[in-house]
C-alpha cells in the first residue's frame, strides 16, 4: 500500500479523497491516509473518515509515502506542487476507476482526474493538472502543467492548453485551437479562434474581455 497524504482539505481535496479511496477498492494501491491544512479550524477533525492530521508545513512529521496536491486554485496549486517536488516528495496521481483513458496516454505526475472522464489516443497530460468531472479530451491533446479543465468542457482533437490555463464549465474548445498559459475561459464559451496567454475570455464565439495582470 502507497500512503498518500492530500495537500489541502477542502471541498476539491474531498473529491481527491474519494477518487482514491474508490481507485484503491478496484486494486490501486494508493491509500489517502489523511489531509494537511493551514485552516487551523480544521486541524484535529475528520472528513470523510480521514483525519486532518495537521497543517502543510508539518509534511515532515508524517509518515507517507506520496503526497498529492489537492487545491482548486491553478496559482496556488503550481506554486505548492514545485515546492514539494523540490523537496523530492513523491507525487501521485488520484485516477477515478470509472475514467477511461487511451491506452498511449501519457500522464504527468499529481494528475487529478475525475469519474466520467474520457481521454483519447496521443494526448499528453502534464504535471498537476485537473481533469475535472466529466470532460472529454479528443485525441492528441497537450493539456500544460497545472492546467484545469472543468466538469464538462469537451475538448476537439489537437488542442493545446496553455500551462496554469482553466477552461470553465462546460466549454467546448474546436479542434486544431490553442488557449495560452494562465488564461481563462469561461462556463459555456465556445472557443473557435486561438486565445493568447495571460487572459479572460467568454461568450460564443469566446472574445478576450480582459487582459490578466499575472498568473491565474
Amino acid at each position: 500500500m502507497m500512503r498518500v497524504l492530500i495537500l489541502g482539505a477542502g471541498g476539491h481535496a474531498q473529491v481527491v479523497a474519494d477518487i482514491l479511496l474508490r481507485a484503491h477498492q478496484t486494486g490501486a494501491s494508493a491509500y489517502p491516509i489523511g489531509f494537511l491544512d493551514d485552516n487551523p479550524v480544521l486541524i484535529g477533525t475528520t472528513i470523510m473518515g480521514l483525519p486532518v492530521l495537521g497543517t502543510i508545513a508539518q509534511l515532515d512529521k508524517i509518515e507517507h509515502d506520496a503526497v498529492i496536491v489537492a487545491i482548486g486554485d491553478n496559482c496556488t496549486r503550481a506554486r505548492l506542487f514545485e515546492l514539494v517536488r523540490a523537496r523530492g516528495e513523491n507525487i501521485a496521481n488520484a485516477i477515478h476507476p470509472t475514467a477511461v483513458l487511451a491506452t498511449d496516454v501519457h500522464l504527468g505526475h499529481g494528475v487529478m482526474i475525475c469519474a466520467g472522464v474520457v481521454v483519447n489516443t496521443g494526448t499528453v497530460i502534464g504535471d498537476n493538472v485537473i481533469l475535472n468531472t466529466g470532460c472529454t479530451v479528443d485525441h492528441h491533446n497537450h493539456i500544460g502543467n497545472h492546467a484545469h479543465i472543468a466538469p464538462g468542457v469537451h475538448l476537439g482533437g489537437n488542442v493545446t492548453i496553455g500551462e496554469g490555463a482553466l477552461v470553465g464549465i462546460g466549454a467546448v474548445v474546436i479542434p486544431q485551437r490553442t488557449i495560452g498559459a494562465w488564461s481563462v475561459i469561461g462556463a459555456g464559451s465556445v472557443v473557435t479562434k486561438d486565445i493568447p496567454a495571460y487572459v479572460t475570455a467568454v461568450g460564443v464565439p469566446a472574445r478576450v474581455i480582459k487582459y490578466n495582470k499575472s498568473e491565474g
